[in-house]
């Protein structure tokens, strides 16, 4: 199935369009213009010639591995894309296509250059983020050095004054051993930054490695800092560890680097540490500058890249599919001609004769390609040329099965049945209006929606926008049929025909009504709402009205077959097959479809099911008060008897003629003229003469015999599944009256305002989550298996298969890069 612009002849949805097996002979030098013309044209359906190679022993593997690796250069634009927040433009304008080798090498260069700019960006902010901690630890070092020097000048001044006060004359070999033991001791020191995270643990391990004979001392830094080796955002701490001895050095290098920590080299004199911080500013400037001038080049080219990407996406994905598509075809031994076959439909043999002599023009190819047709007894691929419209109704018949080629379409149909067997079920026009109004949104905005990437659930509602159109439509004119809106009646074809009996009839909802007008004129009566036997009556009325709609699309099923026999030119199965079922259908269930009619036309008080069921127990039997029409019995006995006979008809007589029909098809087969050995030909064309299979009748019997046991416990099982019409529509029509009375006006009778809108959204949403939502899905799927089982399984074999043409209309949606 294709739902294109192209489809030439008119839209005969019963038949799926004639098709031909084509032959096509393309000169090596027009041969990819060829393909991407047919691709264009969407019409031609290639078979693969090759199938016993491998994708790697293919003519054409190494463009194609060429195509891959520039769709892996386009991932990497995507992404690149992604992430600096750049969208492909949509709305530019479309240049020239550009050939597959200007595109590789352009494609090339793009990559390099935006590797590169990332290169040069990464060490720049690697860079910079190493200046910015040394620049942290330079600060914050620097900070504890000034403040830990202020500190012991104080203290050194207070030790001052304190020994001036004692020193005393008497005592000199002491003072100048109080000053041998006061020389200072110079430590080493190692500065860096450290996780905030990994701080406790570095400092229990320094001071178990050292036996605690170092200093640490830890500043937090207020703002998160980038880590070098994650790129992620960390809270860190400045550190600075004061040592003695290398030994003591050697344990401190290896912890820091064990945790990770960056290690930045500090001066002690604030002349050099004034300078580098100066110097370190006016280098972190620098880099920003140059990184932000690095980025905005970055940006340029990916917007650059963003213009084209789509289109070089498209064409891609074409020249993929067009070298996979000469992949299928043989090449001549000669190197210089392809040989393709494939399917196309009848009606576009001029089409493709146009394009490819326009391929034959554009590549100034002296030889033209050769298209000729080939007899085959292959069956040819299913097409339908269908429409936005239908296209969703045909999709319904194709997930059972996609047709026989010119088998009989059941989807003529479904556009009809479909929408109305739901409304039967879901008969409300106010829910149906509801309906209507969400799927004409989606009608309304289809060109909007079709751009987008929806949801699962949303894209399947939007694919289906039309049939829940038609569900929608019919099921306002079923909803006033039942006469309901959200469960209510409406005199809306003119007053009631009943009324009160007399003045004081105060309780005309049950009591005391009779006939005063002419009846009704469409629909149920808006009386029977509400009265003692509405239920009754509704349950009589749409349990019958299910029957009939079965019995009628059962038959229908079987007509279709009667056509197809016909069409097929299979007499067998006209006399065989349809007459018998139609027999067997209608003498009991047809018979039983004209009981309803009559008594709803005499108003009659039989008994259907004592009629029925005694028409098989006591057929002799005397009808007495059920008797409807003259003639009655005789006529339940012939019925009966047709019946009966339909059985042995449909088994028995098929599989024999079947036999005689396969020995007068092969008869002379089994003898032949004789031939040269010498002549290949002759030997070949006498081996296909003789090769055909041998009639099993055994299996074609029973073959016949679980057909025919099927037919007729499926005529019953079939009949009675149709009652789920009447139990879905009774279903939705009391759901629908126990929300409004039991939540609307249940909530109406307080005379509250806050009960009355909480009642209200209440039921908003009690319509809504059940019936709009899982009514609807019910009732869809219901309607979906009375035509899959109960109407198909009369007449469609669905064992076709689809025809796939090659067509770049498909690549946008379907083929990723």
């Amino acid at each position: 199935m294709v739902n294109e612009g192209n489809c030439l002849p008119k839209m005969d949805l019963l038949r799926s369009e004639p098709m031909q097996l084509a032959q096509l002979i393309i000169p090596i030098e027009s041969a990819h213009r060829a393909i991407s013309y047919l691709g264009d044209l969407g019409l031609f359906q290639f078979k693969d010639l090759n199938v016993d190679k491998s994708p790697f022993q293919r003519t054409y593997a190494s463009q194609i591995k060429r195509c891959g690796e520039m769709a892996r250069r386009l991932r990497l634009f995507k992404e690149q894309m992604m992430k600096a927040g750049v969208s492909p433009s949509t709305t530019s304008a479309r240049e020239d296509n550009v050939d597959l080798e200007s595109l590789e090498v352009k494609l090339e260069e793009l990559e390099a250059d935006l590797l590169e700019i990332n290169a040069n960006n990464e060490k720049l902010k690697h860079t910079y983020n190493e200046l910015s901690e040394y620049k942290l630890v330079q600060e914050k070092v620097g900070e504890f050095f000034s403040s830990a020097k202020n500190n012991a000048v104080a203290h050194q001044k207070k030790l001052e004054v304190q020994i001036t006060v004692e020193r005393s004359i008497d005592s000199p070999l002491l003072w100048e051993q109080e000053e041998t033991s006061t020389k200072q001791i110079k430590l080493g020191f190692i500065s860096g930054l450290v996780s905030r995270e990994k701080s406790v643990p570095f400092e229990r391990i320094l001071f178990r490695a050292t036996r605690g004979n170092v200093f640490l001392k830890q500043a937090v830094v207020d703002h998160s800092v980038l880590d070098l080796t994650s790129g992620e955002k960390v809270h860190k701490n400045v550190f600075v560890v004061f040592y003695s001895g290398e030994s003591v050095k050697s344990k401190i290098l290896k912890i820091c680097d064990a945790f990770g920590a960056n290690r930045y080299p500090f001066s002690d004199d604030l002349s050099k540490q004034l300078q580098t911080i100066t110097e370190v500013s006016g280098r972190l400037a620098e880099l920003k500058t140059t990184i932000e001038a690095g980025l905005l080049h970055r940006s340029t080219l990916l917007q650059t890249i963003g213009y084209h990407y789509d289109q070089w996406s498209l064409q891609l994905k074409k020249e993929k599919s067009i070298y996979h598509t000469l992949n299928m075809l043989s090449i001549n031994v000669t190197k210089k001609c392809l040989l393709a076959e494939g399917w196309c439909p009848v009606f576009a043999t001029t089409q493709i004769h146009k394009v490819l002599e326009q391929a034959t023009v554009d590549c100034s190819s002296q030889v033209g390609v050769i298209f000729q047709v080939l007899h085959t007894k292959e069956s040819p691929p299913t097409y339908f040329c269908t429409n936005k419209f239908t296209s969703s109704f045909q999709e319904i018949v194709d997930a059972y099965g996609v047709a026989k080629y010119q088998e009989a379409n059941p989807g003529v149909y479904t556009i009809i049945t479909f929408p109305f067997l739901f409304a039967v079920m879901f008969g409300d026009w106010g829910h149906g209006i509801c309906l209507l109004l969400a799927a004409l949104y989606l009608v309304i905005n289809e060109k909007k929606f079709s751009t987008q990437k929806l949801g699962d659930i949303m894209e399947m509602a939007f694919g289906g926008r039309y049939i829940i159109t038609m569900m929608a439509l019919f099921s306002i004119y079923t909803g006033m049929i039942y006469n309901e809106f959200f469960s209510v009646p409406f005199e809306l074809f003119g007053p009631s025909a009943y009324g009160c009996r007399d003045p004081s009839c105060g309780d005309a909802s049950t009591i005391g009504l009779i006939k005063v007008r002419d009846t009704y004129p469409f629909g149920v009566d808006p009386k029977w709402h509400g009265t003692r036997s509405e239920l009754p009556y509704l349950n009589s009325l749409k349990m019958k009205m299910s029957i009939l709609l079965g019995v009628s699309q059962m038959n229908l099923g079987i007509i279709m077959s009667y056509y197809n026999a016909k069409y097929f030119e299979n007499n067998i199965n006209i006399w065989y097959q349809f007459v018998p079922q139609m027999i067997f259908l209608n003498s009991l269930f047809g018979y039983l479809s004209l009981l309803i009619i009559v008594k709803w036309c005499t108003g009659s008080q039989a008994d259907l099911y004592h009629v029925v069921i005694y028409m098989f127990l006591s057929p002799t039997e005397d009808l007495g008060e059920n008797q409807l029409f003259v003639g009655q019995k005789l006529l339940q006995l012939v019925l009966l008897l047709l019946a009966l006979v339909a059985v042995p008809w449909m088994l028995v007589p098929k599989p024999f003629l079947l036999k005689k029909q396969h020995k007068e098809r092969h008869q002379g087969q089994s003898y032949a003229l004789l031939y040269n050995a010498d002549d290949p030909n002759e030997s070949e064309s006498q081996s296909v003469s003789c090769d055909h299979d041998e009639f099993d009748f055994s299996e074609v019997f029973v073959h016949q015999l679980i057909h025919t046991i099927e037919f007729v416990l499926g005529a019953v099982s079939n009949t009675a599944s149709y009652l789920r019409l009447w139990a879905l529509s009774l279903a939705h029509s009391e759901l629908s009256s126990v929300f409004y009375d039991k939540v609307l006006l249940l909530a109406w009778g307080y005379n509250n305002t806050i009960i009355l809108i909480v009642g209200i959204f209440v039921f908003i949403c009690a319509t809504v989550g059940v019936l709009l939502l899982m009514e609807t899905l019910s009732a869809f799927l219901h309607a979906l298996r009375l035509h899959w089982v109960e109407f198909q399984n009369k007449f469609y074999e669905g064992d076709g298969y689809k025809f796939f043409p090659f067509s770049f209309t498909l690549l946008t949606d379907e083929d990723e890069l």
